[in-house]
């Protein structure tokens, strides 16, 4: 009688230390996506402000200047519903803006012109890493909340399910290619 006491006692404490593993492993994966967040929202603000930088610079045709400005603008205004929208937009922006090799060009010949164009291109650079390293995180946890033993024992405890971030972050080639 004792040593069934015993081994039911021994197991119902491997279960406990088994969900105990995996809500802290759940714990630390809502932990990487903030992190991974917050990376991901410093690049797209670094991205979004060196547009906008270079918008204002003078260094671009009027119309590329005003296309650059509103959605560079759009982009740092927008609100976490819109968010990924602004951002998409900014992307297309960009790459109508640097669409062709002349317009890179007349931006590298102009006086810093070549620092602020390596500095947009290593932004538009960063922000695909970025949000791939988010959405990775978001992958990982999505399928760990998956698990029966996760929903049946509410390990993920009031945390809100992990949202990928979707959005156009092809950048533009013209710019690139020339710096990679």
């Amino acid at each position: 009688m004792t040593a069934t006491l015993i081994w039911i006692l021994v197991v119902l404490v491997a279960i406990g230390l088994y969900l105990s593993w995996t809500a802290g492993r759940l714990d630390r994966l809502h932990a990487r996506i903030d992190a991974a967040r917050a990376a991901l929202d410093a690049q797209l603000l670094r991205r979004a402000s060196v547009a906008q930088e270079l918008a204002t610079a003078g260094v671009l045709d009027p119309a590329a200047s005003i296309v650059l400005y509103e959605a560079a603008h759009a982009a740092r205004q927008a609100e976490e519903e819109q968010r990924e929208v602004a951002e998409s937009e900014l992307s297309q922006a960009l790459r109508a803006v640097f669409a062709d090799s002349p317009q890179v060009e007349g931006l590298r010949a102009a006086p810093g012109g070549e620092e602020a164009a390596r500095e947009l291109a290593e932004a538009v650079r960063r922000v695909p890493m970025a949000r791939r390293f988010h959405n990775d995180a978001v992958g990982a946890a999505r399928r760990l909340r998956e698990h029966r033993k996760v929903r049946w024992f509410r390990l993920a405890g009031h945390a809100p399910f992990p949202l990928a971030f979707e959005m156009d972050d092809e950048p533009p080639a013209a710019l690139v290619e020339r710096v990679a």
